[in-house]
């Protein structure tokens, strides 16, 4: 919880430093936004433990810790913490405790188990039928064609390519190899490059965008981004977003709008769609640039909900 103050400068410097350490590595604006604010929230259950010393912290006060999350209101709608977002916290933990040991530190105490019940990631996979909406309503989300183009072009991206939104903020026009059908990905988490295939449609997506829209904004030639703003700027997280939002509202899908999509969804949906078409584990891997098929598997569960229903 961001409003929570703290008292001690260690932790407060300890906070700044690992919100650097992730911006340095590469994630996500959302990751380094949120992390920091749940790791703050941990130290100040320290501070109200007088536990004021990192060293300090056993997997006992962790467990505690936990257990406090579980019980605790969500302070944005009724009820308590969902799984999802205590995974969150977790990360940020377990992310801290790499952080610390990057830093020459042998760490902190976790054995927390994550929450596995995909119900609510369930909930926001976006069928093959609604993705082809999303696409259809490109035609029409913009008053302004080289926007709509633009549109377009943001969706192949994201869930043709599977591209996280930084990644995605981050490639260049130089990044799409049309000669060898697939993209570069520069800028993936923790600075891995890899590439991405691209098939004929989404290529001529592309090719739309960068030859025919994105000359009509202001000093295209004056930066290197494949996806610009208004003002020849690289376009930012939060307006890849914006912009996903008003595709969606342009549906007019009262299904597709209760869903709440993210960029993040379309890169969940593009995961369980292929599992659907049989493509193996460790493809859909190296797609996606996760560095452990754990982190891939969570979508084989995510298809047997999605079948169940």
């Amino acid at each position: 919880m961001k409003h929570l103050k703290l008292q001690s400068e260690h932790y407060k410097v300890l906070v700044q430093s690992y919100k650097q350490w992730l911006d340095i590595l590469g994630y996500a604006e959302s990751t380094v936004y949120n992390l920091p604010n749940h790791l703050q929230e941990f130290f100040y259950f320290l501070e109200q433990k007088q536990i004021i010393n990192i060293n300090h912290i056993t997997s006992k006060t962790t467990k505690e810790y936990y257990k406090y999350l579980q019980e605790r209101n969500n302070e944005r709608r009724n009820g308590s913490l969902s799984k999802s977002y205590l995974n969150k916290h977790q990360q940020a933990l377990k992310k801290f405790k790499e952080y610390l040991q990057n830093h020459n530190h042998k760490g902190i105490h976790i054995h927390l188990k994550y929450e596995t019940n995909p119900t609510e990631e369930k909930l926001n996979i976006l069928t093959q039928s609604e993705i082809k909406e999303l696409f259809q309503a490109t035609s029409y989300c913009h008053s302004e064609k080289r926007f709509r183009l633009r549109d377009k072009a943001i969706l192949s991206i994201i869930y043709s390519c599977g591209l996280r939104r930084n990644e995605a903020v981050h490639l260049d026009v130089k990044d799409v190899l049309f000669d060898k059908e697939r993209i570069f990905v520069r800028k993936g988490k923790n600075y891995k490059e890899r590439f991405v295939p691209m098939n004929d449609y989404n290529l001529r997506v592309l090719e739309d965008y960068i030859f025919e829209a994105r000359p009509d904004f202001t000093n295209f030639r004056e930066s290197e981004a494949l996806f610009i703003s208004q003002q020849g700027k690289r376009l930012n997280g939060m307006s890849f977003a914006n912009r996903l939002k008003a595709i969606v509202m342009a549906t007019e899908n009262k299904n597709i709008e209760k869903k709440q999509i993210t960029l993040h969804t379309l890169r969940h949906s593009i995961a369980t769609h292929l599992l659907q078409k049989e493509v193996p584990l460790e493809s859909i891997k190296a797609f996606l640039g996760h560095s452990s098929l754990e982190s891939t598997q969570i979508y084989t569960h995510l298809l047997k909900t999605v079948e169940n229903e």
